[in-house]
């Protein structure tokens, strides 16, 4: 039997395990594609199976993966000796077989598909709901499989309504956002312009890289900020600010400083980190220089673990919360020009996707605040609390 040499990146061994879904969104770069042709090849050269990579629209073969099939069969060795590629087809010795569809306006065709292994649904997020709701009950053959790859556009797309914005995750779904930063063969080309984007369009790094969804610029909270490598001062007064995770929420901590003269708030440090149990705290806050040095405003709605950090050598503070707190926080945070560093990779994600809820019927920006991507923001407004009080009189 043929050696297949399987080297992708570790963000897709999940591919390998058993599940009826298996969704991987994000950025430009990450090797969603590629990883999925890769494994896929391993698959059916390792057992017989029938596999459909559909798309919405296919005009031709030409729209299909199948020349990116085709390549990887070639890297991998198997071009001639296992597979033979043909037309609009290609076909294993073992019996294998990969088939290639497009799904709008279809749904005979489409009905013809319930014997397939695996379906593979490339750019999907432009699957449409009447293809998905034609598709998925088709595919029905025992322990069958939805592969699902994508870089999100809008949330109301049907794959990233259905599989992302959902706080409850699907007990058979494996779901995971990859970007550039999770591929170890991540071109020089690609990162050049990935760092172009990340200091002079934020806005299109978070989506184009990050896998953010399009955000309406007029629904984005934090307004006056923006990525750029700075020195830290050896003389500045820290400002530390913590939030504490509960569930799938982080516990973060971030490390700034404030140049009034300049009006510029510098975020320099973060630790970031989700499901970190209590006792594992005072590890992770110990990432960020001088966390033990300096006093720490911090959420205060987790008193038992304030008192347990003061108990191992931290300096902890609870934050003075009340009505009006957040919005006056954000407002303050808004009067500044707010300079972040690039290491500060999730405070970058928080400020660039905090936002406005909007209507969902009209689509216009309300005022409520949508409590998601807020973590690390709130440490900033707790960190500032300081600031804000002395400069209102009350410190």
């Amino acid at each position: 039997m043929t050696q297949i040499n399987l080297q992708v990146p570790e963000a897709f061994q999940d591919l390998l395990r058993p599940a009826r879904y298996k969704v991987y969104y994000g950025g430009r770069g990450s090797a969603k594609s590629w990883s999925f042709a890769t494994i896929l090849v391993a698959l059916a050269a390792a057992k017989p199976l029938r596999i459909l990579c559909a798309r919405e629209i296919q005009l031709s073969i030409a729209d299909s993966v199948k020349r990116l099939l085709d390549d990887r069969i070639e890297a991998m060795g198997l071009e001639g000796t296992f597979f033979e590629s043909k037309q609009t087809e290609i076909v294993g010795r073992n019996g294998s077989l990969f088939r290639f569809a497009g799904l709008r306006d279809n749904a005979t065709k489409i009905k013809s598909f319930e014997g397939v292994d695996i379906v593979w649904l490339e750019e999907a997020n432009r699957i449409s709901r009447a293809s998905l709701d034609i598709l998925v009950p088709t595919i029905r053959k025992a322990d069958s499989e939805i592969w699902i790859s994508f870089n999100p556009d809008e949330p109301e797309d049907p794959v990233y309504a259905d599989f992302v914005a959902p706080e409850e995750q699907r007990p058979n779904a494996i779901v995971k956002m990859v970007n550039y930063d999770d591929n170890p063969f991540f071109p020089e080309t690609l990162k050049e312009e990935m760092e172009w984007d990340r200091s002079h369009d934020n806005a299109k790094y978070l989506h184009v890289w990050k896998g953010k969804t399009k955000q309406r610029p007029d629904s984005l909270i934090m307004r006056n900020w923006r990525v750029e490598e700075f020195d830290t001062p050896d003389d500045v007064y820290f400002l530390f600010g913590a939030d504490w995770g509960f569930s799938v929420d982080p516990t973060c901590l971030v490390r700034l400083w404030v140049d009034e003269d300049a009006r510029r708030i510098y975020i320099d440090y973060e630790a970031w980190k989700v499901r970190c149990e209590i006792e594992d705290i005072p590890e992770l806050f110990e990432e960020v220089p001088g966390s033990k040095d300096w006093l720490i405003t911090a959420d205060s709605q987790r008193p038992d673990t304030i008192s347990y950090m003061n108990g191992k050598d931290f300096q902890v503070w609870p934050a003075k919360k009340g009505a009006g707190s957040i919005q006056d926080g954000i407002e303050f945070v808004n009067s500044y020009e707010t300079i972040i560093h690039p290491r500060c990779v999730h405070t970058i994600d928080e400020f660039g996707s905090y936002r406005h809820k909007t209507n969902p019927q009209t689509g216009d920006v309300t005022p409520l605040i949508l409590d998601k991507n807020n973590h690390t923001v709130d440490a900033v407004r707790y960190a500032l609390e300081s600031t804000r009080g002395a400069q209102a009189g009350v410190w």
